[in-house]
């Protein structure tokens, strides 16, 4: 039944395209095809740059990751001592099944580990302190090897608690060949994690890396389907990115470092206190996005950062404001804020330094935003002032190209989509790119989804013209990419 379901959604989807199509009369369009210019254009220049992801993903997943793997564990066969496993967990907030659920499969696979294992739990309230250490008595397999240390702290942020961490960790002095784990207190670890990451660390210039990710939503529906469809993108562009020997990210979720560079005093110095200087926010102090100063810090040093796409760490989300369209913005203000807080100098490191590409899909998150939103405007200033009919053309093109663009992207995971795939996809591009643009001329605004950030009315009088001049540069970029388009289209 749901597979019927699923065929008759699409049917439903293509023949609604089709009557479109069929809507708009011939020669209809003529007139505004300057306009249409622009969308094409723009088209061309957004669907170019996921055919190349699209292209180097199926290659690094078919061919150049196999070879990388058997030349790792080769690698590995050769070495005489199994390094240590340390885990550092973090948890806030997090409801006492998921609890469960995460610590009973870093349990099992700390006790698989060869060389050992310590995990540290970074907790603040006694309650889980207890049921963690309640996990760790009734386990079912052999504990001997691994030491479990609960650290609990004051609910001063995650900073704060991985730094302290990460110190405890430091004091028993990591060695070249010990690796550390950075999971979040609602993502479970695969069973054999260890085994299956450990052996790229043979080579010295890797610093770090990143998994394939799956999500569990308790309630169906458009929030579990656009997580679905976040995560098919994410494996595409990091796999892409794994060709290059650097990740865009080190997802907070569950990454592994070589432990003796995690343990660094100016590594942990910028987990703790990383910020950045703007020329019209003055010093903005990170709150969130302890993942992207992990990835800057070995970036800017030169560590190569893979992507496994073959070995999988399970998120468990649940959604964090009742309406899924509040609950993706809030998520994407997070996320959003998170790297173009920290886009802007990595930019600033040398092409020859991070690889040309590297440094290209950097730009490319900055350039994207506005490329993203020329599409609509143009479209919105062609049917007010030429042609009503270029809504219906433009609604056709984007189901037509999103629809097609889902099947490429669902032949990364080798299986079909749910119907709702190119509504999402289109909103995650369009309302995506107006997130980026309004938190681009924000970036003090921070906000954990579980954790409130500092109150920025300590001063609010300073708070409100730093509000005030942060809509007006916004508005002004807004305008001019509005005029430049009217320049492009013909109507000025």
């Amino acid at each position: 039944m749901t597979r019927l379901r699923a065929i008759l959604g699409h049917l439903i989807y293509l023949a609604v395209l089709g009557l479109l199509v069929l809507a708009i009369p011939p020669g209809a369009l003529g007139h505004v095809s300057d306009g249409l210019i622009v969308v094409g254009t723009v088209g061309i220049w957004r669907y170019g740059w996921a055919a190349i992801n699209y292209l180097r993903a199926v290659w690094y997943q078919a061919v150049a990751y196999p070879r990388l793997k058997a030349r790792a564990l080769a690698a590995e066969a050769a070495e005489p001592v199994r390094g240590h496993a340390y885990f550092l967990v973090t948890s806030y907030k997090i409801d006492t099944d998921t609890t469960q659920r995460v610590y009973r499969s870093l349990f099992r696979a700390a006790a698989a580990a060869p060389g050992g294992a310590t995990i540290v739990a970074s907790v603040v309230d006694t309650a889980d302190l207890r049921l963690i250490k309640r996990i760790h008595a009734l386990m079912d397999v052999p504990m001997d090897g691994v030491e479990l240390v609960v650290d609990q702290i004051p609910g001063t942020g995650k900073r704060d608690a991985l730094a302290r961490s990460l110190r405890l960790i430091a004091r028993q002095a990591p060695s070249r060949r010990d690796i550390l784990l950075l999971v979040d207190g609602d993502s479970c670890v695969p069973q054999d994690i260890i085994a299956a990451t450990t052996p790229f660390f043979t080579d010295p210039e890797v610093g770090a890396l990143t998994t394939d990710e799956a999500v569990e939503i308790r309630e169906p529906g458009l929030f579990a389907d656009w997580f679905a469809l976040r995560f098919t993108q994410r494996q595409m562009m990091m796999s892409s990115m794994g060709l290059s020997g650097r990740v865009l990210t080190l997802t907070g979720r569950m990454s592994v470092f070589r432990a003796d560079l995690a343990t660094q005093h100016e590594f942990i110095r910028l987990v703790q206190h990383d910020h950045i200087d703007h020329w019209r926010l003055g010093r903005v102090d990170f709150l969130t996005g302890d993942d992207k100063s992990t990835w800057f810090w070995l970036l800017q040093r030169g560590y190569k950062m893979l992507y496994l796409p073959d070995v999988t760490s399970l998120s468990m989300e649940t959604q964090p404001k009742p309406g899924f369209v509040d609950s993706a913005v809030t998520l994407m203000i997070r996320w959003f804020g998170n790297m173009l807080r920290t886009n802007g100098r990595a930019l600033a490191l040398r092409p020859s330094q991070i690889g040309l590409f590297t440094w290209w899909s950097i730009l490319d998150q900055k350039i994207g935003i506005w490329t993203t939103l020329a599409g609509p405007i143009s479209v919105i200033l062609a049917a007010a002032f030429v042609e009503p009919l270029v809504i219906p053309a433009y609604i056709a093109w984007v189901m037509a190209t999103r629809y097609v663009f889902c099947w490429v992207l669902a032949s990364i995971r080798g299986r079909g989509f749910p119907i709702t795939y190119p509504i999402l996809l289109y909103f995650g591009q369009i309302v995506g790119a107006a997130v980026k643009s309004y938190v681009l001329f924000r970036l003090d605004r921070q906000r954990w989804t579980r954790q409130s950030g500092p109150a920025a009315a300590r001063l609010p009088l300073a708070a409100r013209l730093r509000g005030y001049g942060s809509t007006c540069v916004h508005a002004l970029a807004l305008g001019w990419l509005t005029f430049g388009i009217m320049l492009l289209s013909g109507l000025v």
